[in-house]
């Protein structure tokens, strides 16, 4: 079945990494091959050639001569709940039975995104209780997951690139600029009061476990949950003129602040409006406008707000990193211990490296669950 498939396929993977290694060994010689940051899954604009569709043409006209293939059908087995309006495919977002997962959807990435669903369904025990929320600053799109996931249960949220352009500051990567990299921050606002709880996830990962078990995670009374990362030179992800300030750097006093991952994360969202963070990410946001605290693009300002205060989660939910440096060519190993997602945050995306025949030895993990393909 899928499931055993995947455990052949990380033993082979698993054995070819003591050969990687050796590879990996040269890289950990070059400083100037580890100096980038633990990545936020950013979206690049000096690989537009690659990662939007051939021809670089308009976002519609690539929809009109590309497609996905339609993904197989996915039921629920026979222990999951389910009542007489479930299976009649009638529920609704309200639905406290349901797992709510919330993913971007654009052109950029729409072959990341396809996947990330696949892999949730593939390995999902009740693949037919989890409703998607998907977050699109083009409108066009909803045909195209239908078409692909035909008893899929989601919502399409258009979120208006207005609401955060004018506090978006420049960054040192033009990619870290786009508005809808911003979205995760008003989840809140744009979901159903009804929804209690949401999955965030970026679109260049695959889940290879069942979202349930990161679904009933406790957060021990947090607002947000999502493995943490200690060990990372926190001092790197705001510039030298927040630590000299007082007023800036006072924020972390009494916190033991650690980087995490925006791109896995848990969100209760009535504690999130309760206590206004949207408001509080927005307020650093404007700050940064006018004092220059830091270079990255979303996710200095979750951690201004969030860091020493977040749940912590099992790594398994988020290896990281697994893009490494596309520029450079560089690939990264696994982080010891099981694996339950695989994101390849960083700038390179398997995609791309797979089209391009020169993949790094965990990209064929994703091309499983890859539906693109043009239309006949």
């Amino acid at each position: 079945n899928g499931r055993e498939s995947f455990r052949l396929n990380m033993h082979w993977i698993m054995r070819l990494s003591g050969f990687f290694s050796v590879a990996m060994f040269m890289i950990v010689l070059s400083p100037s091959l580890q100096s980038f940051l633990p990545a936020e899954a950013i979206r690049s604009s000096s690989l537009d050639g690659y990662l939007r569709f051939p021809s670089q043409i308009t976002a519609v006209d690539s929809l009109n001569r590309f497609s996905f293939r339609k993904s197989s059908a996915f039921r629920n087995a026979d222990e999951c709940s389910s009542g007489e309006r479930r299976a009649l495919g009638k529920t609704s977002v309200c639905d406290p039975s349901l797992v709510h997962i919330a993913i971007t959807l654009d052109i950029e990435y729409l072959r990341g995104s396809i996947a990330a669903v696949h892999s949730i369904l593939h390995h999902s025990l009740c693949p037919e209780s989890i409703f998607f929320h998907f977050l699109v600053t083009e409108t066009d799109l909803k045909t195209l997951v239908r078409s692909s996931f035909p008893q899929l249960k989601f919502k399409v949220y258009f979120f208006d690139p207005e609401i955060v352009r004018s506090l978006i500051s420049t960054s040192l990567r033009q990619a870290l600029e786009q508005p809808l990299n911003y979205a995760r921050n008003y989840l809140a606002n744009l979901l159903e009061p009804c929804v209690q709880r949401v999955i965030y996830l970026d679109s260049d990962l695959i889940v290879v476990d069942d979202i349930w078990k990161l679904w009933t995670t406790s957060l021990g009374g947090k607002t947000v949950g999502a493995p943490e990362y200690c060990h990372a030179n926190f001092t790197k992800y705001f510039t030298a003129s927040f630590w000299s300030d007082k007023r800036f750097s006072g924020t972390f006093a009494g916190r033991n602040p650690c980087y995490f991952n925006t791109g896995v994360m848990i969100i209760d969202l009535v504690k999130w409006r309760r206590f206004g963070y949207t408001k509080r990410i927005e307020t650093w946001m404007e700050i940064q406008k006018s004092d220059r605290i830091y270079e990255l693009g979303s996710l200095p300002p979750f951690l201004l707000v969030l860091a020493g205060h977040v749940a912590p989660i099992d790594h398994r939910w988020n290896q990281h990193g697994l893009g490494g440096d596309n520029v450079r060519g560089s690939c990264r190993d696994l982080h010891p211990g099981p694996v339950s997602l695989l994101h390849w945050s960083g700038s390179g995306k398997p995609w791309l490296r797979l089209d391009s025949k020169q993949p790094c030895p965990l990209d064929p993990l994703w091309a499983p669950y890859d539906l693109y393909g043009q239309s006949t």
